[in-house]
Parts: C-alpha cells; structure tokens; sequence
C-alpha cells in the first residue's frame, strides 16, 4: 500500500496541471469553432431558413457525426449511460437544443452583440449556482474576474451604440443564457468515467429528436431554402453552410467544450467561453469584412483579464 501511494502523491499534482492545460486548450478550440457558426448562420438566415431548421440540421448532422464513435465508446459503460440519463437529457434538451433556438430568436429581435452578451449572462449563473450548490460564496478575486470580464464584454461588444432591447428579444437572450448554463454545469457534473463523445453524441441526438417532434406538431417553424449562401463575398451552396454548423461549429464545438469542462471546471470553463466573443469577432472580420473598433480590442483585452482573475479566485478557493 505504501508503495502505491507515494508515486500518486508525486505524479498527482502533475497529471492535474497537465489536464488542466489541455482543458484551457479545448476550451478555447471550442470557443474559436463555436465562434465561426454567427457568419454562417446569418447567411442561412438571410435566404430564407428559419432558427429552428438550422439548429435541427446542425445538431442532427452532429449526432450523426459522433454516433459511430459514441457507440464505441459505450461499449462496457452502458450503466454509466443509465445513470447519466437526467443529465444526458437535460444536455440535449436545454445547453444543445434549447440554448441554440433561444439565441437565433433573440438574434432576429436584436442586434446580435446584445443578444450574446445576453446568452453571456450564463456564466455569472454558473458562479451562482455552485455558490448555492456548495454554500461556498466566490472568492474577491473571482468576483473581481466577473466584474472585470462583464465589463469587457461591454466593450467588445459596443453596447453604447446600441438601441434599447426589445422585450421579447431580451426574454429569448436570458432563455439562452439558462441553456449555457446548464451546458457547463452538465458537462462537468457527468460521470468523469462517461466519455465526453458519450455525453455530447447522446445529448445532440435527444435534442435533434425533440426539435423533429417540434417541428411536425408546427410549435416551432421550420423552413427550409436550396438558394446560394454568401460568405467572405463568395457564393456557396447552402449545405457546405450546414455542413460547417455541423461539424466544426456543433460537432467540434461541443466535443471539446464538454472535455473542457470536465478537465477546468464549470466556472473556469464557462469564463474562458467569454472568448467565443472575441473569435466571433475575427471570423465576423474575415468572412463579412466587419472590423473590429478600437474600443472592442480594448474590451478584450478586458476579458481576458476577468478570465484570468476567474481563475486565480478558483485555484485560491481550492488551496
């Protein structure tokens, strides 16, 4: 027994920061992939396609995609599947399904910086929500990180050229805030020994079945075109457009940000997610040619700062 404990003691630490750096890694892969779906979607938008059968595509294509790799990886741990089938559930039905129809209805009510900065609100829920879970309030350095990230966002985002929100487009942003919330959460309170492609081909694949379900009963508009999309003032056939939504923006998005709130943490996770922002800003530059202002580099560099303090206040709470 002594044997076995002393290279765990040594090598533990180790393996800790290691995983935590390959979180930090795929946190922000996800959020540069989920960052690419804002050119494309809108150009899906503009010709005709309604939010739900773009969402429908893009998480049913996903789930298709990791189905074969999932089944895989389910082999000998379909007890752990049963056991995670609240949370596989709520992943599918509201971070995946949930979060994405809520968004693309705030983003026809409003301009799309107030509708994501709205559906950014979900991180500070999240800090919530572990406050009320552990009875363990936020360090000052966490609450400084969320001060100083929010404010950011502000900034990337330009809201003082902004009009006043409309009501209903407010009430869809905050709905999409609770499905990022609930994204993080379930992502990295499932079973550690339920592989992430597990997690995220079964969620997608329940929300894709749910939106089908809403889709024939006529609760949710599905509308569907064949016209050219434009990107990067190119024009291109509308399924190379889903074909991105799917793949990188869902597929890949997904994967990696549920194996990057496993290896961060829920909180740290969902703050380093504030920088989906800035890629979504790059991508909008190269794709649509919309260039950034002064004021949005500015405001990253905030945000990266609150992400950092994020951070800091997690690692001193866990000391």
């Amino acid at each position: 027994m002594t044997t076995t404990s002393r290279p765990l003691a040594v090598t533990s630490p180790a393996r800790g920061r290691r995983g935590a750096d390959l979180g930090l890694v795929a946190a922000l892969l996800s959020a540069a992939a989920f960052g690419t779906s804002g050119p494309f979607a809108k150009a899906l938008l503009q010709t005709g396609w309604s939010s739900g059968a773009i969402v429908l595509l893009r998480v049913g294509g996903a789930a298709l995609i990791l189905l074969v790799p999932a089944l895989l990886a389910s082999r000998g741990r379909w007890h752990l599947v049963r056991a995670d089938l609240v949370t596989i559930g709520l992943y599918g039905l509201v971070a995946v399904a949930g979060c994405q129809v809520a968004y693309f209805n705030a983003v026809q009510h409003l301009s799309v910086g107030v509708a994501l900065l709205l559906e950014y609100c979900g991180t500070i829920l999240v800090v919530l929500w572990m406050w009320l879970r552990t009875r363990r309030p936020p360090s000052r350095v966490t609450w400084a990180g969320i001060t100083v990230a929010v404010v950011g966002l502000a900034f990337v985002l330009d809201l003082a050229s902004q009009s006043r929100p409309d009501a209903t487009g407010v009430r869809w942003g905050l709905l999409a805030a609770v499905g990022l919330a609930v994204f993080f959460v379930t992502a990295a309170g499932s079973s550690t020994s339920l592989p992430p492609v597990v997690l995220a081909a079964y969620g997608m694949a329940t929300g894709a079945v749910v939106l089908v379900g809403l889709g024939l009963t006529h609760v949710l508009p599905m509308q569907f075109a064949t016209a050219d999309v434009v990107v990067a003032s190119r024009s291109v056939p509308w399924w190379v457009a889903i074909g991105e939504l799917s793949v990188l923006a869902a597929a890949a998005a997904y994967l990696l940000g549920t194996f990057a709130a496993r290896r961060l943490g829920s909180t740290v996770a969902s703050f380093v997610g504030l920088s989906e922002v800035l890629f979504a800003i790059l991508f909008a530059w190269l794709l649509l040619g919309e260039l950034p202002r002064p004021v949005q580099m500015v405001g990253g560099v905030l945000v990266v700062a609150g992400v950092v303090g994020v951070r800091a206040g997690e690692l001193r709470t866990d000391r």
